[in-house]
């Protein structure tokens, strides 16, 4: 692999960790409309006891093949760079300019919705019950309430676990299913922080669900593609609820760090959402953000097919 296509899956690798930081968009998302996603997957479910076979018999070099290691550390090595170094952003963002935030991602989803589509045999009825068992199961996920789960480390490996197969499935949000667990605030936290104990806990947990979901993913996708990938679509498609830029909040919650978090919200159209909530929808730089979301769709996709020829 050329220093150029390392750099450029590098990024790819950090544009998943900018989004996973953010309730409500999925990491996976950006792994399929950047070209990586089925291969992300491979790589994964190569983890397995016969990979430490290969180890022992053939060495470090066989082994690190097998697994595609440079393809991985390149990609997690972008997410963990992603997450360090933009969390704080991320977080300032979303306190003081949440409608730009929502809106920059809502066009992206659409347009990843448009790209995925595309690949789809549309004609097969199979085809539209996928889509529509997908939206459907992301929908559920979407108006789900917010639990208060205790921040002992054990939860943190669960919530890991629980997390990391989301993070991998485009349109379903690890970071939002932490938010409905009551642990976004302390991975956010501890990130700030830099509480080791936390991180390492989470990190154990993101491993071990990883390692087993993606053999069943990889599964999945080998004996009915097309089936799988309209669920997937079908994910991004009831996504879209949860990244509309203009809500109203009807009820919140008091954290155990005494902040107030929304738990549950009604999607308003623009033109309602200053009458409503009181506050300037700024319309035209959601609109233009969400243009942006679709323009770097379509790069990452253009970067894709170069990448294949």
């Amino acid at each position: 692999m050329t220093l150029q296509a390392r750099l450029i899956l590098c990024l790819k690798g950090m544009a998943m960790g900018a989004a996973d930081v953010v309730p409500g968009v999925s990491g996976g998302t950006i792994a399929f409309i950047s070209g990586i996603y089925e291969e992300l997957i491979d790589s994964l479910r190569r983890w397995t006891p016969a990979a430490l076979g290969i180890w022992r018999r053939q060495g470090t070099a066989a082994f690190w093949r097998h697994v595609n290691g440079g393809f991985l550390l390149t990609v997690f090595g972008g997410v963990l760079l992603s997450i360090f170094s933009l969390a704080n952003l991320v977080h300032y963002l979303l306190e003081f300019h949440p409608l730009l935030v929502w809106g920059f991602f809502f066009g992206l989803v659409v347009a990843s919705v448009v790209y995925i589509g595309r690949q789809l045999p549309l004609r097969s009825p199979v085809i539209w019950l996928g889509l529509g068992l997908g939206t459907l199961v992301a929908l559920a996920i979407s108006v789900g309430k917010p639990v208060q789960l205790p921040a002992e480390w054990w939860m943190v490996y669960l919530a890991g676990c629980i997390a990391i197969c989301a993070m991998i499935l485009p349109g379903v949000s690890g970071s939002f299913l932490l938010l409905l667990m009551g642990m976004y605030p302390v991975f956010i936290q501890a990130v700030v922080d830099l509480n080791w104990w936390i991180l390492a806990c989470f990190l154990a947990g993101c491993v071990t669900g990883l390692l087993l979901f993606s053999h069943f993913l990889g599964w999945l996708l080998r004996h009915y593609h097309d089936r799988t990938l309209a669920v997937l679509t079908g994910f991004l498609v009831g996504s879209l609820n949860i990244i509309w830029p203009w809500k109203h909040t009807l009820e919140t919650y008091t954290n155990r760090h005494g902040e107030q978090v929304p738990l549950v919200q009604e999607n308003l159209v623009p033109w309602h959402y200053e009458n409503i909530v009181g506050s300037d929808p700024q319309t035209a730089m959601v609109l233009v953000l969400m243009a942006l979301g679709l323009l770097l769709v379509l790069a990452l996709e253009f970067w894709a097919k170069r990448s294949t020829h």
